[in-house]
């Protein structure tokens, strides 16, 4: 077993922006990457022009050699990796990895994940934690095994959900926390240092626990009957992304409108009004009580307050959304 972390070659692997931050630790700490893996350029934006991940630009501006498979288990890939010689595999917000690539490295390959695990596995543990009304949460590192995030438990870090906590805020909070997390991680599998925990142990008899699927656009619609506590978790849990969406009905004409934020006008008003009603200071009576939205979007506009967005639509008392 190495005594010195700096000494090992490690393998990075990552797409996002919520990667760069780890992989940055590791470069600016003078670790030995030795490699990064991550997605293939593709097309986006409206001009639909082909732009490299964030973790590539990190890479090349540090110049770290990276490899970019369309496919995981490409015979070519598979000796490129094993050409790197790693002694330790690092994942960070990537795709998920087939045996033969996971195993490879003799110190094992571990994952830096959005949750407190066993809580919310799956692809979107920041959303749905907040959407589901958490005050807390955190990041967790874990070996991996063949069923995704359900790998032993190295280390985990509680976090903190405050009541408006935005996903983007709460994002960009557990990015840094995580890439520090990642840091103390590789110097324990280092010095072998490092006790696991299996995940069932932290499972309790008969408790559900939440889980974290990809997010769809149906699983956005904003639901005006739930009561004004799960609205504003919901809208909060996919802002600024993927934002929660509605339509605003006025007379025959619909208008879609992404909503990025909102504040509980109150939470036990039972009134008379449909749910979906909207006065003209843009409260919404919900199933119960009542919310205001104070950041939105009308489709094909930009992000507005709103008082920019009453400036420009006038409400009128038979306006609702649906």
């Amino acid at each position: 077993m190495m005594k010195d972390p700096k000494s090992m070659r490690i393998v990075f692997m990552g797409t996002p922006e919520f990667a760069v931050a780890s992989l940055s630790v590791l470069v600016q700490h003078e670790y030995q990457v030795v490699g990064v893996i991550t997605a293939p350029d593709k097309p986006a934006g409206r001009g639909q022009q082909v732009q490299m991940s964030a973790v590539k630009q990190f890479a090349l501006a540090h110049n770290i050699l990276v490899l970019q498979p369309e496919k995981l288990k490409d015979p070519d890939f598979l000796q490129a990796l094993k050409n790197l010689n790693a002694d330790l595999q690092i994942v960070v917000a990537f795709r998920m990895l087939p045996e033969v690539v996971w195993k490879m490295p003799p110190l094992g390959t571990f994952n830096l994940h959005g949750s407190l695990l066993p809580k919310y596995r799956g692809a979107a543990p920041i959303n749905r934690a907040i959407m589901n009304g958490e005050t807390e949460t955190g990041v967790t590192t874990f070996f991996l095994r063949q069923e995704i995030d359900t790998g032993a438990i190295i280390f985990r870090e509680t976090i903190p959900i405050d009541p408006d906590e935005t996903a983007g805020e709460l994002h960009d909070k557990m990015m840094m926390i995580g890439a520090q997390l990642v840091r103390k991680t590789v110097d324990s599998i280092a010095i072998g240092n490092v006790k696991t925990w299996d995940q069932d142990s932290l499972i309790h008899t008969d408790e559900v626990i939440p889980d974290a699927p990809k997010i769809f656009r149906d699983d956005c619609k904003i639901n005006w009957k739930l009561q004004t506590t799960q609205i504003h978790n919901h809208v909060r849990g996919l802002s600024p992304y993927p934002a929660a969406w509605t339509t605003l009905m006025r007379g025959e004409q619909a208008l879609q409108v992404k909503v990025y934020s909102t504040v509980i006008a109150d939470t036990d008003s039972h009134a008379m009004i449909a749910a979906g009603k909207v006065s003209d200071d843009l409260v919404v009576q919900c199933g119960v009580g009542r919310i205001r939205i104070t950041s939105l979007q009308p489709a094909g506009k930009k992000r507005m307050s709103a008082e920019e967005f009453l400036r420009g639509y006038k409400l009128t008392s038979s306006d609702y959304f649906i």
